[in-house]
């Protein structure tokens, strides 16, 4: 259960507050609960890690029962199901769409992803809106979200669920099940394409059936996230303990090709000339080969590495993002970077600098080019978003659920 923490949610964002080990694995002190990772099994170092983790967890379960119990008893508390709320923000004809979905993940196991929804023309907020909408929570671990041909779909992770929502109600329209720890979602057609944090494959679904009707896949890569796509070939990242992006054939439904980056690609855009970046974090300072994270720059059309932009070793960049004309980049690593894609260097100046606070997700609005910074703080209370103007300025803050991790637009 306690290598699923750390490999289902891979390394902190940024350095762990405490660190150590034994010869053959680690333990880490990550969002407020210590974890072992052993690649050989615990010895009596992890045991002892993973007994203390045991008994705090049974210890708060029964705090929890107990105090249930006494509020039962005192008739001080309900429980019954989540009173349904009627939402309806359509966007009028004729107008750009407007409308953030903001994904807030929550705590692994706890099961309080939540999902908030914001107005930038006004400035309304709504959080929750999946529980106050459908009447039940959204589930453990959101991790993305995709509109396509008019519904929302929201990936929870370890829920192992993908929810199409009304994006102008939030009302559930369809579920995907069947797919293990699901991470992101791609659409062509009436065809949609899931990666897999665990699986050697990717899904292909069925949109209008919801259901998995065959895989694509991935011999010796056991974990696919991003994906992005050109023409007929579909790019994705195999991120946990992997160097290499596939090159999947969408016609002949198959992988045609790999390649080779550094340590843990995680995040990709595709810029407006065509340009495939690739965001890898460096697998943290971690493994059998440790090294510094890098930023690439392919041809999309030939697959071929262009630049590649080497971080200094214990940079930790991610949420990678291309603005909204599609010639700059932005990423986040402590402080939020801008550059342009024709750039022969990594910026030495940045964009928004950091506030000793936790930069956890980047999202460019399509439409505006506002640039959105989710804040998880200590990753445990309600995180906060930024939304800054193209050049800069502060333009709103946003208390939302925990830990911010992903945003969707209208």
């Amino acid at each position: 259960m306690f290598d699923w923490l750390v490999k289902g949610r891979g390394r902190p964002a940024g350095r762990p507050r405490f660190r150590g080990g034994c010869p053959c694995g680690r333990f880490w002190l990550y969002r407020g609960v210590v974890v072992y990772l052993c690649d050989r099994g615990a010895g009596r170092q992890g045991f002892y890690v993973l007994k203390k983790n045991i008994i705090h967890i049974l210890r708060r379960a029964v705090r929890v029962l107990l105090w249930g119990t006494l509020a039962v008893a005192g008739g001080c508390m309900k429980y019954g199901p989540i009173p349904e709320e009627d939402f309806s923000y359509p966007t009028p004809p004729g107008e750009v769409p407007e409308g953030v979905f903001i994904v807030c993940e929550g705590n692994f196991m706890y099961g309080n992803a939540t999902l908030s929804f914001y107005l930038p023309s006004t400035g309304e907020l709504q959080n929750e809106i999946f529980a106050r909408a459908n009447g039940m929570k959204l589930g453990d671990v959101a991790q993305s979200m995709t509109i396509h041909d008019g519904t929302a779909y929201v990936v929870v992770n370890n829920s192992g669920v993908i929810f199409g929502i009304d994006p102008v109600t939030f009302r559930i329209r369809r579920v995907i099940r069947g797919i293990g720890s699901p991470r992101y979602i791609w659409f062509r057609g009436g065809k949609a394409y899931v990666t897999s944090l665990y699986e050697p494959r990717i899904a292909v679904v069925d949109v209008a059936t919801a259901s998995v009707e065959s895989y694509i896949d991935t011999p010796g890569h056991t974990s696919t996230e991003q994906m992005v796509a050109f023409g007929d070939t579909l790019f994705v990242s195999c991120w946990s303990y992997d160097d290499t992006v596939l090159m999947v054939d969408l016609v002949a439904g198959e992988v045609a090709g790999e390649i080779k980056v550094r340590s843990q690609p995680r995040q990709m855009a595709l810029d407006g000339a065509g340009k495939l970046w690739v965001l890898t974090d460096g697998g943290y300072g971690e493994g059998a080969a440790p090294g510094p994270p890098a930023l690439y720059r392919i041809d999309a059309a030939s697959g071929r590495i262009e630049r590649e932009f080497v971080f200094r070793m214990g940079d930790t960049p991610r949420g990678l993002c291309v603005g909204a004309a599609g010639d700059t980049l932005y990423f986040l690593n402590g402080a939020v970077w801008r550059m342009d894609t024709e750039a022969d260097e990594l910026p030495q100046h940045p964009f928004v600098p950091a506030s000793n606070t936790i930069y956890y997700a980047l999202g460019v609005d399509p439409h505006r080019g506002d640039v959105y910074v989710g804040d998880a703080i200590d990753y445990q209370q309600q995180g906060v978003v930024y939304r800054f103007a193209p050049d800069g300025r502060g333009l709103d803050t946003l208390k939302v659920g925990i830990t911010p991790t992903a945003f969707c637009f209208r």
